[in-house]
């Protein structure tokens, strides 16, 4: 780990106070990214006359380059401008990607210029985010489960508060001043959160001062600058283009796919023999991490759709009726799920911990995917009781509830899994792998949902709900066949940590116990 020598006036920083910086921007970050992502589709649907099938693809595939852009924005942080100087810089872009959504528009291309300055900023930001908890907690096994669990929770603070607020920002507005105005404003109380969350990190700064790559240290090189910016205009037009074009957008993806497992290949046959077991695992599980991403990828598609067009939206108990929801809101119960469930898992992980019991991140990633698969067969079974093609609200609740759970126990210990098998100067690059990979997913995810598109001329719910749970049930499938694979590998898994924990060199005054 780079660290910046501190004057010996100036008192240690904690790791608790570090982590807060990096807690709270990537809460503000997140705030804006879904606030936008709750709403996309159905504005595609409804702003431009998408077809469902069409605002799924478009929206895979932007959220596949949202992903895939930090295999190259963890390189910057590590090698040109620093860890802390690229997370920054990509906060800014965000919020000017968010704010170019904000202004009025009746041109798709518009939209895609926006996505592609998204596409970029999310690049700069996430890889980097995640290196910093990374190393902030770097060598001490015990804690950075409950690290990157309670990091994952900021993630969902923010995303609750914007997935509930967008929604109705979008009608009040549409209401009173039109409907397009609505849409608009909305995208802008995005850009709005992210500079609440630069200027929070403005006060806190100083807390990350000794925490990064060794280009944080050294000045900034005006020429590498002025090249990199270029760069990222650059790659903000190839990203609209990619968008606009559904065939040149599937070459993309599953191009990437490729790539990314000829980067694995090459990194394991090229590393030290003590580093190689470590990164076999990461990629077992890395590709473990695909599949649920498939899942995952339906609460912005899917989901969504089926929210608007098949759940009841007043929520009622006991025969009172308690409030009723804007349809896109449902997404925002994965979140609340996630806030909800994180405390109680790093309770459980901290406490098996110490008994040098903690399950292994393997163990975890199969008990996810069981989660996820009955989280997907709840909103099947609640389709049996829906009125006039309406499922209850509560099915979504329930449903939400297991496949949040899910997403913990996977996509939750995704950057602690890269923490603890990959070596340190492999961190910010690997850290970009696995967005990469997740990204292709979020792709796949979207070509699954439109498994569910509705074909022109069906607007009856009772219509819509078979072909939704149609869906829902055969993913329910797929997440039991996943939970028994994943399972199937875990004594590979075993034998694969035991050999990292058997190569690994202590660290002198942390634990170096192998937990795993």
């Amino acid at each position: 780990m780079a660290t910046q020598k501190l004057p010996a006036s100036t008192p240690p920083v904690s790791q608790t106070r570090s982590f807060s910086t990096v807690f709270l921007i990537e809460m503000w970050e997140r705030f804006g990214f879904y606030g936008m992502q709750v709403l996309m589709v159905t504005y595609m649907i409804n702003k431009f006359g998408f077809a469902d099938s069409k605002a799924n693809l478009v929206w895979g595939a932007a959220a596949a380059l949202i992903y895939a852009t930090p295999a190259i924005g963890g390189w910057v942080g590590d090698k040109l401008i620093g860890t802390r100087r690229t997370m920054i810089t990509g906060a800014v872009v965000l919020a000017l990607g968010y704010a170019m959504l904000w202004v009025p528009s009746n041109n798709p291309v518009m939209m895609y210029i926006a996505l592609g300055v998204i596409v970029v900023g999310n690049g700069f930001f996430k890889p980097n985010a995640g290196n910093l908890v990374r190393k902030i907690y770097e060598g001490d096994d015990t804690r950075i489960d409950s690290a990157f669990t309670i990091y994952y929770m900021a993630v969902n603070i923010g995303s609750m508060a914007s997935m509930t607020l967008t929604p109705l920002i979008r009608d009040y507005v549409g209401a009173k001043y039109g409907d397009a105005l609505g849409w608009h404003t909305a995208f802008g109380a995005c850009s709005v959160g992210l500079l609440l969350g630069l200027g929070n990190y403005m006060l806190m700064h100083r807390t990350l001062a000794h925490i990064g790559s060794p280009a944080d240290e050294q000045p900034l090189n005006l020429k590498r600058a002025a090249a990199l910016t270029l760069a990222a205009l650059a790659m903000v037009f190839v990203a609209a283009f990619i968008l606009q074009s559904q065939l040149i957008a599937k070459i993309c993806v599953y191009a990437a796919g490729v790539v990314i497992l000829g980067i694995f290949a090459h990194l394991i046959r090229s590393s030290e023999r003590n580093e190689r077991a470590g990164l076999i695992a990461a990629l077992v599980l890395t590709v473990q991490t695909i599949f649920f991403f498939i899942f995952y990828a339906q609460m912005a598609t899917s989901l969504n759709l089926f929210a608007v067009r098949n759940v009841d939206p007043a929520f009622n108990l006991l025969g009172w009726h308690l409030f009723n929801w804007v349809p896109e809101q449902f997404q925002s119960l994965n979140a609340i799920w996630i806030v909800i469930l994180s405390p109680v898992l790093v309770v459980i992980y901290n406490s098996l911990g110490r008994l040098g019991k903690d399950p292994s991140v393997a163990v975890k990633f199969t008990l996810g995917f069981a989660a996820v698969a009955l989280g997907f067969f709840i909103y099947g079974i609640g389709a049996m009781s829906a009125v006039n093609g309406q499922v209850s609200s509560w099915t979504m609740i329930w449903g939400y509830g297991f496949y949040s759970l899910g997403e913990l126990l996977v996509s939750g210990l995704g950057l602690a899994m890269i923490a603890r098998y990959v070596p340190a100067r492999m961190g910010g690059f690997m850290m970009g792998a696995y967005y990469v990979a997740v990204g292709i997913s979020q792709y796949l995810g979207s070509v699954i949902a439109n498994l569910a598109s509705m074909p022109q001329g069906i607007v009856n719910p009772v219509e819509s709900l078979t072909i939704y749970t149609s869906l829902f049930n055969k993913l329910g499938f797929v997440g039991i066949a996943c939970t028994l694979v994943a399972a199937v590998m875990l004594p590979l898994m075993r034998k694969l940590s035991a050999s990292h924990a058997e190569s690994a060199t202590p660290l002198p005054a942390v634990h170096s116990e192998e937990i795993a």
